[in-house]
């Protein structure tokens, strides 16, 4: 079966990738759609070149780069297999970017807010004795961006309930906490993105938000924890009405 580019909404609009970034991304693409399922081998380079005229270097580039990234093994003799799903690493920036939807399932979305929920409301309570004054103020300033993002502009209001828990986090003064904000980000904007289009209004999300910079500000670690678990509660409501 041959390999299919990146598909846009039309057919006629189709480019096929030449180089680089964009030949991972089809490649991603097909195996993620099913065109090479868990434990089939992927063509052979000299298949891949040919099918879209590029030079044997950047396949076995975008090869390395798949395989760094847990979604296929290559074995001398055996060519490239797909690795199973449950093996790669879907909270790659580049993978959530190249897969998409395909891949932001309500599995991946409901375990990313388990994670939430195991690490936000303690770090919110260690950042009440721990955050410092400008920590305070760069959280109240995301509050202030979410706050004023204009309605219906949910790509700002995301970006700016994204950056309020990168704060928290480091806020916290957890190193772990801050290294995993790095390393969850991705997908943590996936959901948040999720959550945030899935309502008409951001005034509740933004009242929680609020309470919880607020805590921050009196040094109160249970008022912390308790806006924290509030604010996860909304996010939970939200991400079952998009479902």
């Amino acid at each position: 079966m041959p390999l299919a580019p990146v598909a846009s909404s039309s057919a006629a609009t189709r480019s096929r990738p030449r180089v680089g970034r964009d030949f991972v991304a089809a490649l991603a693409r097909t195996i993620v759609e099913g065109q090479y399922p868990e434990g089939s081998t992927l063509p052979r380079e000299q298949d891949l070149c040919a099918e879209f005229s590029i030079s044997r270097t950047v396949v076995r580039e975008a090869l390395k780069t798949l395989e760094s990234k847990g979604v296929v093994r290559s074995r001398a003799r055996a060519g490239t297999l797909v690795r199973p799903r449950a093996e790669w690493n879907l909270l790659d920036a580049d993978l959530l970017d190249w897969m998409g939807d395909a891949v932001v399932d309500a599995e991946l979305l409901a375990s990313v807010l388990e994670a939430r929920r195991a690490v936000e409301p303690f770090a919110a309570e260690l950042a009440a004795a721990r955050a410092s004054l400008n920590e305070i103020a760069a959280l109240h300033a995301a509050w202030e961006a979410m706050r004023d993002a204009e309605p219906g502009d949910d790509d700002a209001f995301t970006a700016a309930d994204a950056e309020f828990h990168r704060i928290l986090l480091r806020a916290s003064g957890n190193r772990v906490f801050v290294q995993l904000s790095g390393v969850i980000d991705a997908a943590l904007m996936r959901a948040l993105d999720r959550a945030n289009r899935s309502v008409e209004s951001h005034l509740h999300t933004v009242e929680v938000h609020g309470r919880l910079v607020e805590a921050l500000r009196m040094r109160d670690g249970a008022a912390a924890r308790r806006a924290s678990g509030e604010i996860l509660e909304t996010a939970a409501r939200d991400l079952s009405r998009f479902g």
